[in-house]
């Protein structure tokens, strides 16, 4: 949604300003005395726990809401464009037409132009209707392609392709595109008006990870400020040099990205902590001189001053510990090492082809990720694997002893809205007692009156989170997860993480967000274009693979020298003239070519290295051991490009 700002005095430097800001949510305080300048090239992640005030502060910023307490500046001439998390809906146009809605100005321009050119063929061209005519073409023409008016469309389909909107969708009607597409729409609208200030509440909610990397490179082009929420921890290190936390009711202010925020963060609260001690020591000892002298004449003076120290002291308040969500997944009874396997499976719905001769086998221990573009058929082969689903061909075969559980995308839609959670645990659970169902629901941060609650008034957060509790209950070895993540804040994220990497049982996963699934995969599964590729390591190993980086290193080792031959042996000779305007010291010399035959040696070395640990990967013995080889194979990676790099940079300077 796109807002032109009521403008007030133009602020030297900034662009919207908080001073002593405070809002109420009901009964609830969210923030007070808050302030925060937005200056225009600041690019500001804001965060804090679910229920902090996040979108609330947003809604601010964007003139949506307005503030209980203090006051908003905005500069002169600002516009924001304000993406909520959810809720758009647009309808009566294709999805190009749509988009180009955003340029209206531009259009009517060019249309102008066009009536224009058409009087000028019509008339006298010496006559002085011509002349205005004429002039006014050209500061048309000229402010047209000062704005990049030739290019719109261009821009139009470069944006709609990034956020995953292929070519074939372009010409359909926008009423026929889903919820989640429908925000993707709403977004590269905003992203083609390009407002210098743009608010984002969770933009990646809707987005698959193509899509994200694509946001992530275009943000980081982007010629304005913004500020974004996101509980994507890898995508806020890669797109904000700030940070703004909603924390004990204030706003606290970092820089740096979300990596540097907590580092910052975890010195901060040590400083406090430490002054709050300093504090309390220094009161206890105006206390207790005062409450011993009191009451003597000689003293009185030094009691005075100590009584006007300790009304002076503005008291270090420590905010209240944050409530974390804290479980371990059962350990489950062993299965056997094949966990599962596909033999030729295909799978239709009518004439949709969705996968055709799928043939892989899962193995014990193994923490798979499915990725793929939306609607490739992420969720459908998970749903096999669950036997939501029926194969349409093939052969789908369970290992010894497995058993599966499956989370679902909307797992929380099948809870009982009208139940209690109280109750409703306790019929998933029948031979637990209050006490112990009650500790177990405070782990999932569900404490005091709140296990009263009603499931239909919970949060998409809340829901989810409860809807994970009830895998507790039941222990399985094979554990299918359909977008655990969602709705989940960041500091729930790593507990999620934390558990599932101490779980000893197997693990197959859809996830969007690229932290989670670089922690937690040990093999990553591409699906699409009704095939399933398999990659051994995480997201990282996956995409330097994809990018072309193993063909790179292949091509790089088939290139290097053999049998000790350097460089410097296949460079022609120099004439005596330049060999002696460019000679190198003989010890300096000789020194490079040793630490060329060396760095020979250790690449040969380092390639083994990497062939033996790419084999042991093949061999599943555990999950550890699976983490150990695939972070040993990326060390040797990184060891042998950097091996590479200064091999080819002494041979460089020894042929020159």
């Amino acid at each position: 949604m796109f807002i032109e700002r009521p403008t007030h005095e133009t602020m030297e430097g900034s662009m919207i300003q908080l001073s002593s800001a405070g809002k109420r949510f009901g009964h609830k305080l969210l923030f007070e005395g808050a302030n925060w300048l937005i200056t225009p090239h600041d690019r500001v992640g804001l965060v804090g726990a679910n229920g902090t005030g996040k979108t609330t502060l947003m809604r601010v910023l964007a003139g949506h809401d307005g503030l209980d307490y203090g006051s908003l500046s905005t500069a002169k001439g600002i516009s924001a464009g304000y993406l909520p998390q959810d809720g758009l809906s647009l309808s009566g146009q294709t999805v190009f037409a749509e988009c180009m809605t955003v340029f209206a100005s531009l259009r009517a321009m060019e249309q102008e132009m066009e009536e224009l050119t058409r009087k000028m063929s019509e008339i006298d061209h010496a006559s002085p209707e011509y002349a205005q005519i004429a002039e006014r073409y050209q500061r048309l023409d000229h402010e047209f392609r000062t704005r990049d008016g030739y290019a719109i469309e261009a821009q139009v389909g470069a944006v709609l392709m990034g956020l995953g909107f292929g070519k074939q969708d372009w010409t359909r009607q926008t009423e026929e595109f889903s919820g989640g597409w429908q925000m993707r729409l709403a977004l590269a609208k905003l992203l083609l008006q390009e407002p210098n200030l743009l608010l984002l509440d969770e933009p990646t909610n809707h987005l698959d990870l193509e899509a994200r990397n694509w946001l992530e490179e275009y943000l980081g082009k982007y010629p304005h400020a913004f500020v974004l929420i996101s509980h994507d921890r890898y995508f806020l290190d890669v797109t904000v040099n700030k940070i703004a936390e909603i924390w004990n009711r204030r706003i606290q202010l970092y820089t740096g990205n979300y990596e540097k925020y907590l580092t910052q963060k975890t010195q901060r609260l040590e400083q406090l902590e430490a002054a709050y001690r300093a504090q309390r020591e220094r009161i206890e000892q105006l206390e207790v001189f005062i409450n011993r002298f009191r009451y003597q004449a000689t003293k009185a003076k030094q009691v005075q001053s100590r009584i006007k120290e300790l009304e002076k002291i503005e008291r270090i308040e420590l905010p209240q510990e944050e409530r974390v969500m804290h479980f371990s997944f059962p350990q489950p009874k062993p299965s056997g090492r094949i966990v599962a396997e596909f033999a030729g499976v295909a799978k239709s719905y009518g004439a949709k082809e969705v996968f055709r001769n799928v043939n892989f086998i899962i193995e014990k221990g193994d923490r798979i990720a499915l990725v793929g573009v939306n609607g490739a058929g992420k969720s459908t082969l998970i749903k096999l694997l669950a036997q939501q689903e029926a194969l349409t061909q093939g052969e789908y075969r369970l290992g010894h002893n497995v058993q599966a559980d499956y989370f679902a995308q909307d797992q929380y839609k099948e809870l009982d809205a009208d139940a209690r959670i109280l109750d409703d645990l306790g019929g998933l659970s029948p031979r637990s007692t209050e006490t112990e169902l009650r500790s177990l629901l405070g782990c999932f941060l569900f404490s005091g009156d709140d296990v009263f609650k009603r499931i239909g008034v919970l949060s998409g957060g809340e829901r989810n989170r409860y809807a994970l509790l009830g895998m507790l209950l039941h222990p399985a070895n094979f554990l299918l997860l359909d977008e655990p993540t969602n709705h989940l804040d960041m500091r729930a994220k790593d507990v999620l993480l934390n558990a599932l990497s101490a779980y000893t049982g197997t693990v197959v996963f859809v996830s969007h967000d690229r932290y989670f699934i670089d922690k937690l995969a040990t093999r990553v599964f591409e699906v699409g274009d009704g095939r399933v590729e398999i990659y051994p390591g995480n997201y990282e190993d996956y995409r330097w693979r994809k990018e072309g980086g193993a063909a790179a290193l292949q091509q790089a080792v088939a290139q290097a020298p053999v049998d000790g031959a350097g460089p410097a042996a296949a460079a022609p000779p120099a004439s005596s003239a330049e060999s002696k305007s460019k000679r190198l010291n003989p010890i300096k010399r000789k020194q490079m070519e040793e630490r060329i035959e060396e760095i020979e040696g250790e690449i040969s070395a380092t390639e083994e290295a990497i062939a033996e640990c790419e084999a042991a990967l093949q061999n599943f013995v555990s999950a550890e051991e699976t983490q150990r080889q695939t972070k040993e194979l990326g060390e040797h990676r990184e060891r042998l490009q950097a091996l590479l790099a200064e091999w080819e940079e002494l041979g460089q300077t020894l042929q020159a």
